[in-house]
């Protein structure tokens, strides 16, 4: 009789002990952080060094082989307009979530002393043109060496439309194409089996160093802002794949929980991609529909980072004895809606929307000093609020998409009726 052999623990079940360790060591390393800094992060940042190296070819040739796949630009065009318009209605539903709460509990945020504020303002404060202009490569090679994550998309467009235009020559290109797409994806999946290790020490070290200004003074912004992260994600998300992607809230979050843990660890939405991706795909999202909305929505779509940006701003401005009116908090809204397009998917980016948002309604920028030591345990959530914003939409743009083919071979036997 032979023994049967032993079932592996699924990676998300992994990743959750990873999780918890990684919290529990942190906590007790919570005295002498220096431990987990020197030689617990360096092997999670090996983790995210590869992820990064893979990231940038990996969404090359996803949106590549998603525009391709779809053989029409006009279809590229559709879905790519529902995927930026549902994008900015969630972007602007979450900094008006933020702005709501941040208003209603601000009460309870500390009264933090606002002297010798050190803040470098200079060093975030982004151009609207400068932004816009920086969208387009001037050089094949530097978008891939800097992870300029907004010129590696336009790139993958252009090539991807050139490719359909002159489709008929190019049966080889495209399979060289799907190829490297293919390979990519087998890279990131090797990366990452050894996500539970990454996240365990890219967690630990953050627990370790900022386990006292969690507990202290700034403990009711984070909570006030996760709060926000949580009403959104249960409240927008879950009306949108009910009503518009046809699929149980529940079986949704279920679903998407690796992705979850997986952003939560590494506060990078480009980096968690791939497996982002694959729970989609799990969920009933079409393989063409993840390949370019999922990458896009990791570079534009904040809807995280726009809480924080109205949490934040209130929280400041309140430090600063700074009442904000209607037309401010409007103002704020709409920055940050605009603002996300041009922010990258990877840790720390929140910091310089957060410039950008303060300078529309004249806040003091130093104030991003009063949050800048625990930005990176708002920028965990706010990760996790991001990927889960992406990967609705997918599932929202797949329905869409479906439904529409469902209803062509109707409308083309109906007219093949009429004309008997």
């Amino acid at each position: 009789m032979t023994a049967k052999p032993k079932k592996k623990l699924a990676l998300s079940t992994q990743i959750f002990i990873a999780l918890i360790l990684a919290i529990g060591v942190g906590v007790a390393l919570t005295g002498n952080p220096d431990i987990a800094k020197n030689y617990i992060k360096p092997f999670g940042t090996i983790f995210l060094n590869l992820i990064k190296w893979i990231v940038c070819p990996l969404v090359f040739f996803s949106i590549m082989a998603g525009v391709i796949s779809m053989k029409d630009i006009k279809k590229v065009g559709i879905i790519g307009g529902t995927t930026v318009l549902f994008y900015l209605c969630t972007t602007a539903f979450a900094v008006a979530i933020g702005l709501l709460f941040a208003n209603l509990l601000k009460g309870i945020f500390p009264v933090l002393s606002t002297a010798n504020l050190s803040y470098d303002a200079s060093a975030s404060s982004v151009n609207f043109i400068d932004t816009l202009v920086g969208i387009f490569p001037s050089n094949f090679v530097k978008p891939f060496v800097d992870a300029n994550m907004l010129q590696i998309i336009v790139m993958s467009l252009i090539i991807g439309f050139a490719l359909i235009m002159i489709s008929p020559r190019v049966n080889k290109e495209f399979h060289f194409v799907n190829t490297c797409n293919d390979m990519c994806m087998k890279a990131m999946e090797m990366i990452l089996r050894f996500s539970p290790i990454g996240v365990f020490c890219l967690l630990c070290p953050v627990v370790a160093e900022n386990g006292p200004a969690v507990l202290g003074s700034l403990a009711m912004v984070l909570l006030v802002a996760y709060l926000c992260y949580f009403v959104h994600a249960i409240v927008v998300y879950s009306l949108a794949v009910k009503a518009m992607g046809g699929l149980s809230p529940a079986k949704f979050f279920k679903g998407m929980l690796p992705a979850m843990m997986m952003a939560f660890s590494s506060a990078s939405s480009v980096g968690t991609l791939p497996l982002n991706k694959e729970c989609c795909e799990k969920l009933g999202a079409d393989k063409e529909v993840t390949s370019f909305v999922l990458p896009l929505g990791a570079t534009i779509n904040m809807d995280g980072t726009a809480i924080y940006q109205g949490v934040c701003a209130v929280f400041i401005a309140s430090c600063f004895g700074i009442t904000l009116s209607f037309s401010q908090m409007l103002t704020i809204v709409l920055t940050a809606t605009l603002a996300s397009i041009g922010t990258a998917g990877v840790p720390g980016a929140g910091m310089v929307m957060l410039a950008m948002v303060l300078q529309s309604v004249g806040l003091p920028v130093e104030g991003i000093a009063l949050v800048a030591g625990i930005d990176r345990i708002f920028d965990m959530g706010r990760t996790v609020v991001n990927i889960t914003g992406d990967a609705a939409c997918a599932l929202v743009v797949s329905k869409l998409q479906q439904n529409k083919a469902a209803r062509r071979p109707l409308a083309a036997g109906g007219a093949n009726n009429s004309g008997k």
